[in-house]
């Protein structure tokens, strides 16, 4: 064979690249714009937190409004002494509507001093932010603000 036939062209890679993802698509293995819900966030705690959450201890720092859904600031502070028997263990981070429900986990220790984070997450739309604290007696605190995206966001 020579050079010139194991060639392809920008054009003919990239017709192989979407058949193969439309493929992915009709098979079912590529969902096209799948979104959590409310019902998949309840299942992720569920999932990674032992005990039913309750409101109580967590203050979010969320805009009301994101008017860019690329970069939403994301903050969090939970109440705790930090001491050696009192202190956050982990701090979950969920999204409602996007792709994957579950965004982030922040472990802290008593080392830690404070039981506070902040980010940038991306949203693909309006939707609610759930944030899941686990401290170390078990107990397990929850709060849930929703955040309006005007534009952009991993939905577009």
């Amino acid at each position: 064979m020579t050079e010139t036939q194991l060639t392809l062209s920008r054009r003919q890679a990239l017709k192989g690249v979407s058949a193969f993802a439309l493929t992915l698509v009709a098979a079912g293995l590529l969902a096209p714009g799948a979104h959590a819900d409310a019902a998949a966030v309840d299942a992720a705690i569920k999932k990674l937190v032992k005990g039913t959450p309750e409101e109580g201890k967590i203050k979010l720092d969320l805009p009301q409004i994101a008017e860019n859904g690329n970069t939403v600031p994301v903050a969090f502070e939970v109440d705790s002494p930090m001491s050696k028997d009192d202190y956050v263990k982990t701090v979950h981070l969920f999204a409602e509507g996007n792709p994957s429900p579950e965004v982030a986990s922040f472990h802290f220790t008593p080392q830690s001093g404070m039981a506070r984070a902040s980010t940038r997450m991306r949203m693909a739309g309006t939707q609610n932010v759930v944030v899941v604290a686990e401290m170390s007696n078990g107990k397990v605190y929850m709060a849930k603000q929703q955040v309006k995206v005007t534009i952009g966001g991993c939905g577009g």
